[in-house]
């Protein structure tokens, strides 16, 4: 379980992870406002040479275009809804899931139900050092280390 002392490390942390994805990945991000989750897919964005990542809190999904394009999504405000199951159906993310790689920001288990393989990071920030959790489905991730 990393632990992040700083921002530049949570920065290279979505680097080394970003290095080791394949399109048609999905993963699923946790934690807190604040955690680190928008950081944390900018250093994965970077490994696939895409710059410009912020967080889609408020339009709810971006598709940034690079050699592995990223859908980046953030379910937060999604979870006020009665429904959030058919709210995320409305992004229509299998359509562009298997040309990219996807990451959703409080993806819960509405998100999960995306794929049987996926990798689920949970950032833990109770104190100023978070702790960065991994939890892999799917043999596609038998291999994944940090």
């Amino acid at each position: 379980m990393p632990k992040i002392a700083t921002p530049q490390e949570m920065f290279a942390l979505g680097q080394r992870i970003g290095n080791q994805l394949k399109v048609g990945d999905l993963l699923l991000l946790n934690g807190a406002l604040g955690a680190g989750k928008t950081l944390l897919t900018q250093g994965i964005g970077k490994s696939l040479g895409i710059d410009g990542i912020t967080s889609p809190t408020f339009v709810i999904s971006r598709i940034h275009k690079g050699p592995m394009p990223l859908i980046h999504v953030d379910a937060y405000r999604l979870l006020d809804t009665e429904n959030p199951n058919l709210s995320l159906d409305d992004l229509d993310l299998d359509t562009e899931r298997e040309r990219a790689i996807t990451i959703i920001e409080w993806g819960g288990v509405e998100s999960a139900r995306l794929s049987d393989e996926r990798l689920e990071i949970t950032i833990d920030r109770t104190d100023e050092i978070r702790e960065v959790s991994f939890v892999s489905f799917g043999p596609r991730w038998d291999e994944f280390s940090l």
